[in-house]
């Protein structure tokens, strides 16, 4: 496969933020994302989305479009797919690191009879996130699986 290249450019507008836009993407469709420092840091903005929001998303989105793929591959049929997700700043050796990612998938599925296999595309697609496996954060999966409609004995 021939290498892929992502464009992102960003502006300083003021104080300690920023404007952020792809010419990949459509700026009139407001895909623009302004971005600015943490409310934790000195100067920090709150209410905007920040490199660490960022950060944790982009291994979030990662894993849902990897998790889309090998469950069509898969054949598993879903009701839903949500995941919450929570990334870990803290400070090692005097630098500040993003250490750790939750991820909290949810899956609704139709039947019981398909909770391995949801199961096993959960695993997979933790394994496979090519943003997962670019970074050194460690990144870890609490998974939950639904059923739509249970069957009760």
């Amino acid at each position: 496969m021939e290498p892929h290249y992502y464009n992102v450019d960003i502006n300083w507008n003021q104080e300690r933020k920023g404007v952020m836009c792809s010419p990949e993407l459509n700026k009139e469709a407001n895909s623009c994302i302004e971005v600015a420092t943490p409310p934790e840091f000195p100067k920090g903005i709150p209410g905007i989305w920040s490199p660490e929001h960022l950060f944790t998303a982009s291994v979030s989105s990662c894993f849902m479009t990897t998790f889309l793929a090998i469950a069509e591959n898969s054949k598993l049929e879903f009701e839903n797919f949500s995941c919450n997700s929570k990334g870990k700043l803290e400070q090692v050796d005097g630098k500040f690191l993003m250490t750790e990612i939750i991820l909290e998938p949810k899956v609704t599925i139709y039947d019981e009879k398909e909770r391995s296999r949801a199961e096993r595309v959960l695993e997979k697609s933790e394994r496979a996130c090519l943003i997962s496996n670019s970074i050194k954060s460690k990144v870890i999966m609490k998974p939950k699986i639904e059923v739509l409609n249970p069957v009760t004995a």
